[in-house]
């Protein structure tokens, strides 16, 4: 099988890689979308595969679509800028996460501290929206097969063009 291509820009990849607001959607077999905040996210350095680490406790459905129809869709947005990236795949791995994650989910929690603080918030509506026990989190990886800019304007939709 040859390696994944490049979806994401450096720009893109950058944004994700620094820790940004993330949501992760799935659908079911009839279509019926299910979706949830991440409590955490990484990315390979050429951006080819995407870790999002979802908590088994508030996301069921999402667990369950994901697991039965390899459908995945995210969205990374920066709350500072709105620059808002979407990605899709069509097959997923899933693990729970273990202590080898806290450093990353730190790292996370850390720069979501960050984005929130610079638009006026507290830290701790970050520490509450973000808190969940490791015991309790999935981490879902896949390689994106689409991606697209939804930043607010007029290139919002527009795909990425795949790079070799």
């Amino acid at each position: 099988m040859p390696p994944p291509c490049a979806l994401l820009t450096p720009e893109f990849i950058e944004m994700v890689n620094k820790g940004v607001s993330t949501v992760v959607a799935s659908r079911d077999a009839a279509m019926r979308p299910s979706l949830m905040r991440a409590m955490g996210s990484s990315i390979s350095i050429d951006g080819t595969r995407i870790t999002v680490f979802v908590a088994r406790s508030q996301g069921r459905q999402l667990l369950l679509d994901v697991a039965s129809t390899g459908q995945i869709a995210a969205v990374f947005s920066a709350p500072i800028s709105h620059r808002t990236l979407q990605v899709k795949a069509g097959a997923v791995d899933l693990r729970n996460a273990d202590a080898g994650d806290t450093a990353l989910l730190r790292r996370y929690l850390l720069a979501m501290e960050e984005e929130i603080c610079a638009i006026g918030y507290p830290t701790s509506v970050v520490d509450a929206m973000l808190a969940c026990r490791i015991d309790d989190l999935v981490a879902i990886t896949f390689s994106p097969t689409a991606a697209f800019d939804q930043t607010p304007g007029p290139r919002a939709g527009s795909a990425l063009a795949a790079t070799n």
